[in-house]
């Protein structure tokens, strides 16, 4: 979380300042099924946020043409930094000067079942199959529902990482099992899954 904190000032942006997150016993958070977000964020450029509740944090992706429905669209995703997990809930306007200037709506949110599974079919935890570049999983969203992928490329992207440059891996976000209709939603006529929203609402009212 150091460097989700590190790249914002709390006296001039709304957003979470990311306390530690309520635990159980087991070191988990208290619901049955982790959560997911995704929020529409219009700031120097569009595109969308993808948010999956993994160990007490917001594991984040940006998503430039957002999450499809469509099994035939790979939509690339690339990794951001560790959120909190009440920024599930923020929606807004982040100052202009500030990092990731521009108006965040939650699109959509819900809960999530990990799938991943060994060779063998015994399942594997969720934050390993990240860290092994491949996890899948069920969405219980209020309009994404089915099953997902995040898959990591060893694209030119990882390879010049691992030489010393500043890319980041890249992922790649896909439908898999049958195609659930609707396909991209366009951001500009969206509405928030939290308020009801539009993009320009949220703008205008903050």
């Amino acid at each position: 979380m150091r460097t989700y904190r590190d790249k914002r000032h709390f006296d001039r942006t709304a957003e979470p300042g990311g306390e530690p997150a309520a635990r159980d016993a087991d070191g988990q958070a208290p619901d049955d099924e982790p959560s997911f977000v995704v929020q529409i964020h219009d700031a120097s450029t569009m595109h969308f946020d993808f948010r999956l509740e993994v160990d007490g944090v917001l594991k984040s992706w940006s998503v430039p043409k957002g999450p499809s429905t469509d099994p035939q669209d790979k939509r690339l995703a690339i990794p951001t930094e560790d959120h909190p997990l009440d920024y599930r809930e923020y929606e807004g306007v982040i100052p202009e000067g500030e990092y990731g200037g521009g108006t965040v709506m939650v699109w959509d949110r819900g809960t999530y079942r990990p799938t991943s599974h060994d060779k063998r079919h015994r399942p594997v935890p969720f934050a390993q199959a990240l860290e092994k570049g491949h996890a899948t999983f069920e969405l219980h969203g209020e309009k994404l529902r089915g099953q997902y992928a995040l898959t990591r490329f060893h694209g030119r992207e990882e390879q010049d990482a691992s030489s010393g440059g500043g890319a980041k891996p890249t992922w790649l976000l896909v439908r898999t099992g049958h195609h659930s209709g609707g396909g991209t939603p366009d951001p500009r006529r969206a509405r928030s899954a939290r308020s009801g929203r539009t993009l320009r609402q949220i703008a205008e009212q903050g």
